[in-house]
């Protein structure tokens, strides 16, 4: 009997196989339900109301459009200075664990945090924004500095200061790159800005949710529009000379002051997220008691529900990935094809999965489906973009195939592995997506993080965001495991 051989290929074709069927029984556990009696219906009213915009239904439109982009500017900025100071000691792992951490809560967590702090003011929506890229920024930046040609620092003096080392020989090297990922990331920060409407911030996703709530698709629809024009020209109006004057009228715009008291923020910490039982004067077995009754009630089933979308998200991402890929490849279609497949994946990949989620909703009702549909949609289109264009690195042989033959015998064998290292790149980015869609009623942990704040519950929300890190945390390890142990590298970056 012939042994099998333990290639990277075979364990390629193994991990592909137990995450496929991770994701498929994940998708057999999934709530799938369709409670709305009508959707047609709703989505002819929806799609009426965005082929009749109407721009000048929303008063505070132009405030809210300026309130969401102020709120950007100054997070990614502040997030940078804090990221770009992290990345300078990314060698020590106390630094890495607090970035990891930083980075691991969603926008919208911190906001909800936040707002019983500093209310609804200015400071919550940058510091919302600010405190996670931090950490993201931290981890870019450090490992574009790790990464960085040590040539330059060994052919200065044996006694250079470290500073000067790092100015001299480091930083140039990799400025070039911390710029682009800047403004890659300000883009980021403009639909996690328009996001933080939905907890009462007044940026554009406030009006937005409040138009598509009360059946207002043409207000709504405008509204969206006019976000799409916000990120489409961002390569036209955002220019290294005009970063200082943007930063400076973003915060003359809206001052990041802190209008509350000293004292609120004191007691939030140190009795508001103290567990009830400790508050109360109890002992060790009340706190267990409350532990347990916690877990059983929110925490279990909030990471259940967590874990199953999760994951029967990754798979409908997966085959998404695969069917839309061509769409934009040189290796198929013709020009005009590909033009109409760049704006369809365009459109799905800036659409935050938090907007297009909120959209299923209303046409299907609350259950998991909207969630999965929506990961799917937005991750589903970014991997296809990325793998598109890794295609167009391949280099065919004269008489190969076309069709599906070269679809399924010559292009797909020799994406399948950056395909893969881009959804397992990904895999944190949808479970972390995963958790704060409960705020709109998907019963994921983030629907328990967002009852806690409700009821004033603070404890119980501190434990469970505790719990989305430790499942970010752990999938992202589990992540970067699978694709060291594949020798998977995204490439072309994500």
């Amino acid at each position: 009997m012939t042994p099998t051989l333990n290639t990277t290929a075979s364990q390629w074709r193994r991990t592909s196989g137990w995450l496929a069927v991770a994701g498929l029984l994940a998708f057999l556990l999934a709530d799938l339900e369709i409670t709305r009696s009508s959707p047609g219906h709703e989505l002819q009213r929806m799609a009426s109301g965005f082929l009749s915009p109407d721009f000048f239904a929303t008063d505070a439109l132009w405030h809210a459009l300026a309130n969401t982009l102020s709120f950007a500017w100054q997070g990614t900025a502040l997030g940078a200075l804090l990221g770009f100071l992290m990345a300078m000691l990314w060698h020590r792992r106390a630094v890495r664990s607090v970035a990891a951490c930083l980075r691991a809560i969603h926008e919208l967590f911190w906001g909800l945090l936040l707002l019983q702090v500093t209310g609804l003011s200015t400071i919550t929506g940058v510091l919302a924004i600010a405190i996670p890229y931090a950490g993201i920024f931290a981890k870019v930046f450090g490992e574009f500095l790790e990464e960085a040609d040590p040539a330059p620092g060994r052919a200065l003096p044996q006694h250079t200061s470290s500073l000067s080392l790092f100015f001299y020989a480091r930083l140039p090297l990799v400025w070039r790159a911390f710029r682009a990922y800047g403004g890659y990331r300000l883009e980021c920060a403009i639909r996690a800005s328009a996001i933080l409407g939905f907890i009462g911030l007044p940026t554009i996703g406030f009006h937005l949710e409040t138009a598509f709530r009360e059946g207002t698709y043409d207000q709504g629809a405008a509204l969206l529009y006019l976000f799409f024009a916000l990120i489409f020209t961002l390569r036209w109006w955002l220019r290294p000379a005009l970063v200082a004057l943007y930063l400076i009228a973003a915060i003359a715009w809206a001052p990041p002051l802190f209008h509350g008291q000293l004292d609120t923020l004191v007691r939030f910490v140190t009795e508001d997220l103290v567990p009830a039982p400790l508050r109360h004067g109890g002992g060790t077995s009340e706190l267990l008691s409350w532990l347990i009754s916690l877990w059983h009630q929110q925490l279990w089933p909030g990471l259940w529900q967590t874990v199953v979308l999760g994951m029967a998200a990754l798979l409908v991402t997966a085959l998404l990935s695969l069917v839309l890929f061509p769409l934009i490849s040189p290796l198929f279609g013709n020009r005009a094809s590909r033009h109409a497949g760049h704006g369809l994946l365009v459109v799905l990949r800036t659409t935050p999965e938090f907007f297009l989620a909120f959209f299923f909703l209303i046409l299907l009702g609350p259950s998991m489906l909207p969630g999965i549909l929506a990961l799917a949609l937005h991750t589903g289109a970014i991997v296809a973009h990325l793998t598109g264009r890794f295609s167009e690195t391949l280099v065919l042989r004269a008489d190969a195939p076309s069709g599906v033959n070269r679809y399924a015998w010559e292009v797909l064998p020799r994406v399948s592995p950056n395909l893969l290292a881009f959804l397992l790149y990904r895999w944190e980015v949808i479970m972390r997506e995963t958790a704060v869609l409960g705020i709109l009623g998907i019963h994921t942990l983030g629907f328990y993080i967002d009852s806690s704040v409700a009821e004033f519950r603070f404890d119980r929300t501190a434990l469970l965001i505790l719990a989305t890190v430790i499942l970010n945390l752990g999938v992202d390890a589990l992540s970067r495991g699978l694709r060291k142990r594949l020798r998977l590298k995204p490439g072309l970056g994500v």
